[in-house]
């Protein structure tokens, strides 16, 4: 569907996506109807040129563009997903939209359990260095239809959820990156099959001369490599656990190019906080291999890692306060999430909790070994609580405001050279906090103010 002239499109979810697709379609002189369980939602969008839609509209519809979370199956199509296609109305989305309106240019494609925000900034961030036209958008940054096609040589570089993938149908990436697999978003997939089918789907879509860059250091994504391969997909996988064959892997802090006849160490990871743990590296991995295979030189692919900075909530260093260090890793909104960052640090005061995912804590306790001990918060206090090692000291602090500043004297006191009061929730944040942003963002308040309290 071209987005203009004077067709008729409903538009389910008016959050940021939904909201960027009425502002492109209104421009073009297109009825929009807009559909959102708030009402305070729809009005915003009815006040800026949208129609309230009803379900007995849908059938008159040319599209449906669907925001990412709108549950296309499970546990139940959304009602007007399922009278849209009760009436045959094709359902779209802004990735689609985008897509129609890129010509050829070139798409990279990123996504993943954890670690997608961070890798897909890194790889914008490297191109850039390298004196590579790069914009950045998806699920980090703008939405894509906010993104300007530019000239033909410009690289987008999109971060891709499962929800965004799961109505894809055009968007071909010349490289599709999947870093990794573990159980998220059943809620809205149903099952881990599911979950992962809808992250194939990048692949699925690639042109027969697209490159996919595969984490392997774990078995669903070692399947999934295996199984492109086989399909006669040219494949880099990467890791941070070693050698990969024909890959690019980290041993210890090195970065090791395998692509070529010979391995090759690359660059030097030690001492970069924005790269910082076993994740990092193989981050890092993932972003030389797609500058590598879009041309980029070895000596210019890695030019920007010494000047990469951390994203906002994603083991981010926000405060120091003599030896002790606040790192915020307000982004673990799972179990798995949060074990980069637990096993990044020698000496952990951690802050954990929230409203808990299905699952348990148990994939938690192989990985605290360098906690000394925890401070819990939220819906989840006693579930972790319970779950935890009898011998690890455990505070059920309730709040967030409480939590700091208890994990702060603590590790002031302690004799760890270098303490860090970590902020790994494990949680989704929606019991006391709007968002993990604004979680995080207190966080960030409470340990600066702390800080500062020392300096003075």
């Amino acid at each position: 569907m071209a987005m203009s002239g004077k067709g008729r499109i409903g538009i389910l979810g008016m959050a940021r996506s939904g909201r960027s697709v009425l502002g492109h379609a209104l421009a073009r002189g297109m009825d929009c109807l807009v559909y959102d369980d708030r009402p305070e939602s729809v009005a915003a969008a009815v006040a800026e040129g949208g129609r309230a839609g009803g379900l007995d509209d849908v059938a008159g519809l040319d599209a449906l563009v669907v925001s990412p979370g709108v549950p296309l199956h499970f546990p139940a199509p959304h009602p007007v997903i399922a009278a849209a296609r009760a009436a045959g109305v094709r359902l779209t989305s802004d990735i689609d939209l985008f897509a129609g309106r890129l010509d050829g240019r070139t798409v990279v494609g990123i996504t993943g359990t954890n670690g997608k925000s961070t890798t897909t900034a890194l790889v914008h961030h490297l191109l850039v260095e390298a004196g590579r036209d790069a914009e950045l958008g998806g699920n980090i940054g703008r939405p894509v239809l906010d993104l300007e096609p530019g000239p033909k040589e410009r690289t987008f570089v999109l971060e891709l959820s499962s929800y965004q993938l799961d109505l894809a149908e055009k968007l071909a990436c010349r490289v599709a990156v999947l870093l990794n697999l573990t159980p998220d978003h059943l809620d809205r997939h149903g099952t881990f099959a599911a979950y992962v089918a809808a992250k194939r789907r990048l692949f699925e879509l690639q042109p027969k001369d697209g490159i996919a860059v595969v984490g392997v250091d774990d078995a669903p994504s070692r399947e999934l490599a295996d199984g492109l391969e086989l399909e006669g997909r040219r494949v880099i996988r990467i890791s941070a656990s070693g050698p990969v064959s024909g890959g690019v892997w980290a041993e210890g802090t090195q970065l090791i190019d395998g692509t070529g006849e010979t391995p090759q160490a690359v660059a030097e990871l030690a001492g970069i906080e924005a790269l910082e743990g076993r994740h990092n590296r193989q981050n890092a991995a993932a972003a030389y291999a797609v500058l590598r295979s879009l041309g980029v030189a070895a000596e210019a692919a890695v030019r920007g890692f010494a000047s990469f900075r951390s994203l906002p909530h994603r083991m981010q260093t926000v405060a120091r306060a003599g030896a002790v260090r606040f790192v915020n890793d307000s982004k673990a909104t799972n179990p798995e999430a949060a074990i980069p960052s637990l096993s990044s640090f020698a000496e952990i005061f951690w802050i954990a909790g929230g409203k808990p995912k299905p699952g348990g804590f148990a994939a938690l306790l192989p990985h605290l070994t360098a906690v000394r001990g925890a401070w819990l918060i939220g819906e989840a206090a006693d579930e972790i609580a319970a779950a935890l090692p009898a011998a690890l000291p455990r505070q059920l602090a309730g709040r967030l405001d409480v939590a700091v500043p208890a994990a702060f004297a603590a590790a002031r006191s302690s004799a760890a050279p270098e303490p860090v009061v970590l902020l790994a929730p494990a949680c989704a944040s929606f019991d006391q906090f709007t968002s993990y942003e604004a979680r995080g963002a207190a966080f960030a308040s409470l340990a600066r103010e702390l800080a500062a309290g020392v300096d003075a």
